[in-house]
């Protein structure tokens, strides 16, 4: 780690979970790749993501600029969000983190990163890290990322049960784990990402700079027509959703309550038009293009303040 100061403090870039949506948050950081004129982990100590969150912030961290990692999710969030049943779409998972990410362990990353996931078994955070200075104990014990491969990190943070399978990953000492989504745990996972500066750093918060981006808010998609959509998939969707949501709020509120020293931007606008309404599992490119462009529109919104902060 540098040597940080008032001139040159520890910057985190916070991610949240969200599925599809994370559109929204590649606009938002198009624009700050742009401001900067580099690539993100160039400037950037720590990076947090759940969820989608963690695929951007894994590609982040392994040197991508933003543009490549927009053409990732081009590529790949239809083919995976398309899928109805649970099997296909850990299948359509499993093929994006095989492609994108191959063989790359922790070990390759450009920068610190901590990608959340949930332990299934013990209902607990299992947040995969880069290096010991992230540990908050058992250090003679620290393997990065436990010995997985990215990929499989990043496909157990994306798991959102029962909508994926949960995720089996194999640990270096060969422990199995259940994992699952990191939302049941933290959509929002900016208060973790300031607990690694903070307890495990050992860095004063007036040391630390934060930018918290999110996924936006909508209003809910009406695609789903029949009787069995309507009590079933339709159902279930809206409760994870709300579940998330509530989530990312409340670790919000705890960030603002607990860490108020602490500078951060947080980004993540609401949109009511009806033209916006969508979901963490849309499909639709044109409606996803759009969730781009309101990121790239929340970006000009804070431009200043995120000029400052850097």
């Amino acid at each position: 780690m540098p040597d940080f100061s008032a001139a040159r403090p520890c910057r985190i870039l916070s991610l949240d979970g969200g599925g599809a949506k994370g559109f929204y948050t590649i606009g938002v950081l198009k624009g700050i790749e742009g401001m900067l004129g580099c690539r993100l982990h160039e400037r950037f100590d720590l990076v947090f993501g759940t969820s989608t969150g963690s695929i951007i912030a894994a590609l982040i961290c392994l040197g991508h600029s933003v543009d490549e990692i927009h053409a990732v999710y081009r590529a790949h969030v239809v083919k995976v969000m398309d899928r109805w049943l649970p099997w296909n779409k850990s299948k359509a998972l499993r093929e994006l983190a095989t492609e994108v990410f191959n063989e790359k362990t922790f070990k390759d990353a450009r920068t610190h990163i901590g990608v959340v996931a949930t332990h299934w078994a013990f209902e607990t955070p299992l947040i995969f890290k880069t290096s010991v200075e992230q540990a908050h104990g058992d250090r003679g014990n620290f393997q990065p990322g436990f010995g997985c491969k990215i990929g499989d990190a990043v496909q157990a943070s994306c798991s959102a049960y029962p909508f994926f399978c949960r995720k089996w990953i194999l640990t270096q000492d060969g422990q199995k784990i259940m994992a699952a989504d990191g939302g049941f745990c933290a959509n929002n996972p900016t208060l973790y990402a300031i607990a690694d500066a903070t307890e495990a750093f050992k860095l004063p918060r007036e040391l630390i700079r934060v930018v918290s981006i999110g996924v936006g808010g909508y209003p809910v998609p009406k695609r789903y027509l029949t009787l069995a959509h309507w009590f079933g998939y339709l159902f279930t969707v809206r409760l994870l959703q709300k579940v998330l949501e509530i989530n990312t709020k409340s670790m919000n509120q705890l960030r603002h309550i607990l860490f108020k020293e602490v500078l951060t931007i947080r980004i993540n606008k609401t949109y009511s038009e009806p033209q916006m309404a969508t979901d963490l599992f849309e499909a639709d490119l044109d409606k996803l293009d759009l969730l781009y462009q309101r990121g790239r529109e929340s970006f000009r919104e804070y431009e200043n303040s995120l000029k400052a902060f850097f």
